[in-house]
Formats: structure tokens, C-alpha cells, sequence
């Protein structure tokens, strides 16, 4: 689908959010399972087809999109509230890597929020990735990181308290070999950067921003 195909979501999109944060209830739910469908569900799914190949000309890889459930997953949880009252979607590109870096979209009834990354490697790509911090990659990754901070970027929180067996604690990069997993996330003060047909533009543009850590990923 052509990126001008999308018309973007909409005001009914984020009043949906609203009403189902403040009514999160099955009943409330069935009741406006239509305006899901239509102001949210159909308006994604546009979303994703337009990203996609927005993303392949951006990368050079072919990308496939995730939209996540809005049923909750009550099993573990304290909170038995039924339903997501927000929009989660990845995309996945096509790598011989068993977890490449992605891309996340994220619209709440507040805010919109875009990322890149990879949220947890596994054990092998996690060693190479402390090989390459422990070296000059470390170094470039690190400002990488300083840059996008200072423009408003954050990364993921870090995971370890102390840098792993075999690194000494005042490492340069320590703060880096404490993470088990790292993603990047550009957060808009409001969802109207997500409405109507520009927010493949303005999510294009912040994914533009993000590439770089994307691409750092990517190596091996």
C-alpha cells in the first residue's frame, strides 16, 4: 500500500483509548466493539502496510508488522483489567539475525511513543555485544547514545547493577555492559503526531533518528 493510501488515525482513534482506559470492562468493550474496529483495528492494520514499505526503502530490508492484542493477558497478572487501552505494534525485518533489531510504535489515550531495538539478546548475540562495546564500538555506541539524549531520546532502562563477570566495574562502558538488552525511545508530548496521514511521515522521521543504534545492532 502507498504511503498516501493511509489517512492516519484519527480523533475517534484516541477518544477510543480514553473511553476504554476510564470503561476497561468486557461489557463496556461489546458495546463499542464496532467504533474498535473502524477507529482503531482498520486504521492499524493501514498503518502497518504503509510503514512497511516506508521501512524497506529507509533500510533496505523487507519488513513484516506485529500488531499486538488488545485482549490482556490476565493469567500472572494482579491487574484484571481485560483489555490493552493502547496500540503496540513492531516491526520485524527480514535478517539472518535470530533477533534483529526492530522498530515500535506506541499510542496511548496520552502520548505517542516510536523506538528501535532489541528489548533482550540472546545468550551468543549478547556476548559479541559485550566484545564490541569492550572495544572501539564501544566507544562509538556510547556516542551515539550521548547525542540522542541531548536531543530528547532515552534508552531503555539498564538491567544489571554491576558490569558482568570478566569486565572490571570502572570499565569506560560500564553503564553499556549492564544491559542485557538496549532500545531507543523518541516520546511526543501528545498523539497528534500519529494523526491523520502525516504520522507515517513523523514516525518515518523519528525511526530516521533512531536508525543509527538501529544500524549498530545490526552489525555483527
Amino acid at each position: 500500500m502507498a504511503q498516501d493510501a493511509f489517512q492516519g488515525f484519527t480523533k475517534e482513534t484516541a477518544q477510543f483509548l480514553k473511553d476504554l482506559k476510564a470503561n476497561n470492562t468486557r461489557e463496556w468493550f461489546a458495546a463499542n466493539k464496532s467504533v474498535y474496529e473502524s477507529a482503531m483495528k482498520a486504521p492499524a492494520q493501514q498503518f502497518c502496510a504503509a510503514l512497511e514499505g516506508q521501512l524497506h526503502i529507509l533500510t533496505g530490508a523487507v519488513h513484516s508488522s506485529k500488531i499486538f492484542r488488545i485482549h490482556r493477558d490476565l493469567r500472572f497478572s494482579k491487574d484484571k483489567t481485560p483489555y490493552n487501552a493502547h496500540l503496540h505494534i513492531s516491526f520485524i525485518p527480514e535478517s539472518e539475525m535470530a533477533s534483529p533489531p526492530c522498530w515500535f510504535f506506541g499510542l496511548s489515550p496520552e502520548r505517542l511513543t516510536v523506538g528501535a531495538g532489541i528489548f533482550a539478546l540472546d545468550k551468543p548475540a549478547l556476548e559479541t555485544y559485550r566484545k564490541r562495546v569492550d572495544g572501539r564500538d564501544g566507544a562509538t555506541l556510547a556516542a551515539l547514545l550521548a547525542g540522542l539524549e541531548r536531543d530528547g531520546v532515552r534508552a531503555g532502562e539498564i538491567e544489571l547493577k554491576r558490569a558482568p563477570a570478566g569486565y572490571p566495574q570502572d570499565h569506560p562502558q560500564a553503564d553499556l555492559l549492564r544491559r542485557k538488552g538496549l532500545s531507543v525511545w523518541k516520546d511526543f508530548e501528545d498523539t497528534r503526531p500519529a494523526m491523520g496521514p502525516d504520522a507515517v511521515r513523523n514516525c518515518l522521521a523519528a525511526y530516521s533518528e533512531l536508525k543509527p543504534v538501529r544500524d549498530w545492532l545490526s552489525m555483527d
